[in-house]
């Protein structure tokens, strides 16, 4: 079977909702299930959190990030870092979590320092997704932040199955944007139970059109994605051609220009970083 046809394999099953996560991934969705409740209570919320080590040190990371802590005053306690941030931003931390969890049981080194690089690509566009969302764009910047941290969670979901396809990904990356990530990828944001907002967000950035300035959610994950300084290991390209295209991305809107708001915000950009990578 060459890699084409297992990229379509895969793009079956996910279509299907024939996923296969590890135990962990199922044990958080109940617990972003629980926080979709209406009436879940913070204390609730709290102690759900607590039960999730990994979870627990980036709620309060993401609470004590220039992006919440306006006061400037540090937190260690979960129940007031839920309290600071939100039932929202909380949402997106248990994302975080369970994108995270899609590679768990991988071993083989080379996929694994994959899913680091992915990982730490997707934190940097969520982190930038949510100051242009809040700056710029003025669309929500909590739903800009989730759709960063989940807009390829196709791709850890491919390079968990990639142990059992030797070979996978291997060859041209122009494969896997042509025949993988937006069937994968798809079925895969539904299996999760996805918001439309995320999913319309997503799916405007597989489509590349970029719109400047940025005026939906979709291009504001697109133009995040653009900006990130490490790439996706699965659209592979060069550090220094990567760094040069994002400095040529510049644009003025009613309160100033591209370039100032990034470099007025770069603090916040990168305490956000920095907790997603907790």
């Amino acid at each position: 079977m060459d890699r084409l046809e297992i990229f379509r394999t895969i793009a079956t099953e996910a279509s299907r909702g024939e996923l296969t996560f590890p135990t962990n991934v199922n044990a958080s969705l109940k617990l972003q299930q629980a926080l979709d409740d209406p009436d879940c209570h913070i204390d609730a919320a709290a102690k759900m959190i607590m039960a999730e080590p990994l979870l627990s040190a980036r709620t309060v990371a993401i609470a004590n990030s220039a992006a919440y802590n306006r006061s400037g005053n540090e937190i260690s306690n979960v129940k007031v870092a839920v309290s600071r941030i939100g039932f929202r931003p909380l949402k997106s931390m248990v994302a975080s979590v369970i994108v995270r969890q899609l590679d768990s049981k991988i071993s083989d080194p080379a996929l694994k320092a994959k899913a680091a690089q992915l990982w730490e690509h997707s934190a940097h566009v969520a982190a930038l997704a949510q100051v242009i969302a809040k700056k710029i764009t003025r669309v929500d910047p909590d739903t800009a932040m989730f759709a960063g941290i989940v807009h390829e969670v196709g791709g850890f979901y491919l390079i968990s199955r990639a142990e059992e396809f030797p070979g996978l990904l291997d060859g041209d990356p122009e494969d896997w944007v042509e025949y993988g990530e937006k069937l994968i990828g798809r079925g895969v944001l539904k299996k999760l139970g996805m918001p439309d907002a995320v999913m319309t967000a997503v799916e405007a950035l597989w489509l590349g059109a970029r719109v400047l300035p940025p005026k939906t959610l979709g291009d504001t994950l697109l133009l995040a994605n653009d900006l990130a300084p490490v790439v996706s290991p699965l659209h592979q390209k060069e550090g220094a051609a990567i760094k040069q295209a994002a400095a040529a991305i510049d644009f003025e809107f009613d309160d100033g220009t591209l370039h100032a708001t990034l470099e007025e915000s770069e603090e916040e950009i990168e305490s956000l970083t920095a907790a997603l990578l907790v």
